[in-house]
């Protein structure tokens, strides 16, 4: 072994930096624990994702439910890979220049083989259920997103459209600036969980809520052909609010004082 292969210990007191592949696997794990949570406390705690014409959804116990496993996830993965678990988030934080490029796609994968795990593994659970348990959820959409019919409140496909761009901008507005470098907070992770907890208040009635196109391609592989269908609104709305508001935090808020 040469002397130049030889790569010294870190100084004492200097912080480790996680490799990609430690990122990759807390952004799968953080994924799966959001759409486990999220999705499976729809599916489990409310008859309304699972018997079509129901009207007893627990909205408030899923809005929670994807607000915990955020506060969890970023406290436990966090300081790995910076706790994005939702390619939006990512695409959002290389556009605010928090992220390189090069990692986004790798993120992404992570992110969408995380999700569709927890959807596989919530169906799994769902064969073991009640009789037609799994084929009633599935029939209901599996908890997707969704517009018209898919949409718990009747609303259309412009109201999902604008909700997912505005809500998901926002989203990102409080990711990065609880996260700030220098003007961050030790409670990021509290107060990134309690906006989505608001944020699936306000649109679950909407659109089910995505903000997370990993979260919505793992309902809507089990929800049928309609919730497929219409799944391209969550992948790209989600983004574009997301984007604009990595470009225009790094504009607004990031910008040198001048001398």
């Amino acid at each position: 072994m040469s002397e130049s292969s030889i790569k010294p210990a870190p100084e004492p007191g200097a912080p480790l930096v996680a490799s990609l592949g430690a990122k990759l696997a807390a952004e799968g794990f953080g994924t799966f624990l959001l759409v486990f949570g999220g999705v499976g406390t729809a599916l489990f705690a409310s008859t309304h994702f699972t018997d079509p014409g129901a009207n007893s959804a627990v909205y408030v116990a899923v809005a929670l439910a994807f607000g915990l496993t955020v506060v969890a996830g970023a406290y436990a993965f966090g300081p790995l890979s910076g706790g994005h678990f939702n390619p939006a988030v990512t695409l959002g934080a290389a556009a605010a220049g928090r992220l390189p490029w090069r990692d986004v796609l790798p993120y992404i994968v992570a992110q969408v083989v995380g999700g569709i795990v927890a959807s596989t593994a919530l169906t799994l659970i769902g064969l073991f259920g009640p009789d037609a348990w799994l084929a009633g959820a599935q029939d209901a959409g599996f908890a997707s997103n969704g517009w018209d019919a898919l949409s718990p409140g009747g609303f259309g496909m412009l109201a999902a459209i604008i909700i997912e761009v505005i809500l998901t901008g926002f989203f990102l507005l409080v990711i990065l600036s609880t996260t700030h470098p220098e003007r961050g907070t030790p409670f990021a992770g509290l107060a990134i969980g309690l906006t989505l907890t608001l944020i699936h208040l306000i649109s679950i009635p909407v659109d089910n809520t995505s903000v997370n196109p990993a979260r919505s391609i793992a309902a809507a592989i089990y929800g049928g052909v309609e919730p497929l269908a219409q799944l391209w609104v969550f992948l790209v709305f989600p983004v574009v609010g997301a984007m604009l508001a990595g470009f225009a935090y790094r504009a607004l808020f990031d910008g040198a004082k001048a001398a």
